[in-house]
């Protein structure tokens, strides 16, 4: 059984009830043992939690499916520091292998398990290409994995390979992001952190700019910090102009004030100056939790093109769900702030109709000082999922939203255990 035929099989109980998907295989190695050793399955269960299955529960892997006997703990997968992960840490390796006529270079493109004995299960082969090309590597501009010329495939016995389960600076990512293009930013994220340090940082590299933002912005802050400090300092100044703006703040006040000038001196001047506004807040402020790019639009714009803006994929449901009206310019800080449109009102009127006839006046914003509790009791009183931030003079500075709420009012940990939900 190759790993990327069994990698997204649907597991089962013994009643049919499926119990998850198949993410990958767990391996150990022993000095007493020829092959590593598959000791279980790291599976996907409802809730996007990963879980570990020992294989000493799989009773069967047949017609496209895998079958347990229906004892399964529900307890968060972990990674121990014996364990290896076939998909993620195997897959795009660079081995030598040994041959009759002598060695030669090649990388691991699939791995082949097999059952020896009751509920035994091994490493057997390795489905792996041989490298023809220039030395891999990475475009750390761009974060992409340099292509290689295609070389010739063979499946050889494990044991003729030498160098699969030591770490190589030197490994790719295409084939285990391909296996897992279809995860959302924030699972893609749980997936990295679970990784090795250095696998994690081989697979955040070849994301690409857009992708390793989005990443980034769901993964904790030591990872955050530990990425962006491999990366070469261009390419980490466009990774946070692609991240929002009140995330790349934070990921900044993380790092020293040497470290921060240098990002902040190679971004576009535009971006740096709204970051540089940021970083002047306290974090516990409304001017520390905002986004300086909420949806911005002027009084005479029409509720057809507001909706057709909201309607963006890269515009978050929070950001989306509230269109600030204000007189030009439309950049923060804008003109005089004016008032705000929810989605709701916008799906009620008739498309051709002004943003600004329609305007909920009601929403009292707040100054960029105001207080956690301050910001959560305006949304609380007038059930937002948005405050408007105005200075002085009454001009948008931003907008916090509830996720940017949330995110400060969970514990500083919580996304290393974010399915560990409490009562507390």
């Amino acid at each position: 059984m190759f790993v990327s035929r069994l990698a997204s099989l649907s597991v089962f109980d013994p009643l049919g009830d499926q119990v998850g998907r198949v993410r990958d295989v767990v391996v150990t190695v022993s000095a007493v043992r020829r092959r590593p050793r598959v000791i279980g399955l790291a599976v996907e269960v409802p809730g996007r939690r990963r879980v570990f299955v020992p294989m000493t529960r799989v009773t069967s892997v047949d017609g496209g499916q895998v079958v347990t006997t229906g004892l399964v703990n529900m307890r968060r997968f972990e990674q121990r520091p014996n364990e290896t992960l076939v998909l993620a840490e195997m897959f795009d390796r660079a081995v030598t292998v040994r041959d009759p006529d002598g060695e030669f270079r090649a990388v691991v493109e699939d791995i082949a398990i097999e059952k020896e004995g009751a509920r035994d299960w091994s490493v057997v082969k390795a489905f792996v290409r041989k490298d023809v090309g220039e030395p891999r590597g990475f475009d750390l501009r761009r974060g992409l994995g340099l292509r290689r010329r295609r070389g010739e495939t063979l499946t050889v016995p494990i044991e003729d390979l030498t160098g699969l389960l030591t770490l190589d600076s030197d490994q790719g990512a295409d084939l285990l992001l391909g296996n897992y293009d279809e995860l959302k930013a924030v699972d893609l994220a749980e997936l990295i952190h679970d990784l090795q340090p250095q696998r994690r940082i081989q697979v955040a590299a070849a994301l690409d700019d857009e992708k390793l933002a989005d990443v980034l912005e769901e993964l904790p802050e030591d990872d955050q910090v530990e990425i962006l400090a491999t990366l070469e300092s261009d390419r980490a100044a466009d990774v946070l102009e692609a991240m929002q703006p009140d995330d790349a703040a934070d990921l900044l006040l993380e790092l020293t004030p040497e470290a921060q000038e240098r990002y902040l001196q190679l971004m576009e001047p535009d971006e740096a100056a709204d970051l540089r506004r940021l970083l002047e807040y306290d974090e516990d402020t409304a001017g520390g939790l905002m986004t300086t790019e909420p949806v911005i639009l002027p009084p005479e714009a029409t509720i057809a093109e507001a909706l057709a803006v909201v309607r963006r994929a890269e515009i978050s449901p929070a950001i989306a769900a509230t269109v600030f009206v204000c007189r030009s310019p439309l950049e923060t800080p804008t003109g005089r702030y004016l008032g705000m449109v929810h989605i709701q009102r916008l799906l009620r009127e008739p498309p051709h109709a002004a943003v600004g006839s329609i305007l909920d006046k009601s929403v009292e914003p707040v100054r960029p000082e105001a207080s956690i509790g301050k910001i959560t009791r305006e949304m609380a009183t007038y059930n937002n999922v948005s405050v408007p931030v105005v200075d002085d003079e009454g001009h948008l500075l931003g907008a916090v939203s509830v996720d940017d709420l949330l995110d400060h009012l969970l514990p500083d940990d919580w996304r290393e255990d974010r399915h560990e939900v409490t009562d507390a």
